[in-house]
């Protein structure tokens, strides 16, 4: 079974993957497949855990790909804080891309965070559409996700270090600059290092 962990950004996903590196019977990573094309970009191998905000894009060709086989954790963080981490990315490609290429002709006076919510209620809309027909799902709040996180540790069958994945929530990842990079061949459990190399730090200081 594939997991995937669909989020708006900026919502504490590079956490949740972080955590799920302490399950022993899938992979796992952060944003593994970005940058490829085609089949390839959804070409996850089988046990694993993908988080990627990018997905959110992609429903269409993860029903194809995946439909009801696979378990879905939609990722959400406070909206209000959500969006004020999204203006402070307002010149990134997330953010640049949804006014100047999807609303296209945006006011460039517009009130950021308004176009923030915006952005973030469109992704999280897409989501829920994409989820209401599947059988195997679970709403994650990042705030609280260490309450949670054994209900999904449960409905995944995982296996491995639980006490381990519970403290990676408490201790809130900053995400770095790395290489990107796709699934790694390797045991369950083995992780893509790419996106996982980070620098750790308060979910503040990386908002």
């Amino acid at each position: 079974m594939n997991v995937f962990i669909l989020t708006t950004g900026r919502s504490g996903s590079l956490t949740f993957a972080e955590a799920c590196r302490h399950i022993s019977n899938y992979t796992s990573s952060h944003e593994s497949r970005v940058g490829l094309v085609g089949d390839e970009r959804l070409a996850y191998p089988d046990q694993h855990i993908e988080a990627d905000p990018r997905l959110a894009w992609f429903i269409g060709r993860l029903e194809t790909a995946f439909g009801d086989d696979a378990y879905y954790v939609h990722l959400r963080r406070d909206e209000e804080a959500t969006a004020a981490s999204w203006v402070k990315r307002w010149n990134k490609p997330g953010m640049r891309s949804y006014r100047k290429g999807i609303l296209w002709d945006v006011d460039p006076d517009i009130d950021r965070m308004t176009m923030a919510r915006d952005y973030t209620r469109t992704i999280n809309s897409n989501i829920e559409l994409f989820l209401r027909d599947k059988s195997r799902t679970l709403q994650v709040h990042i705030e609280d996700a260490a309450a949670t996180f054994p209900e999904f540790w449960q409905g995944i069958g995982a296996e491995g270090d639980l006490d381990a994945a519970l403290r990676e929530l408490t201790e809130v990842h900053h995400e770095g600059r790395a290489p990107r990079s796709t699934p790694r061949d390797g045991p369950p459990g083995s992780a893509s290092r790419g996106k996982l190399s980070v620098s750790l730090g308060r979910f503040r200081r990386g908002s």
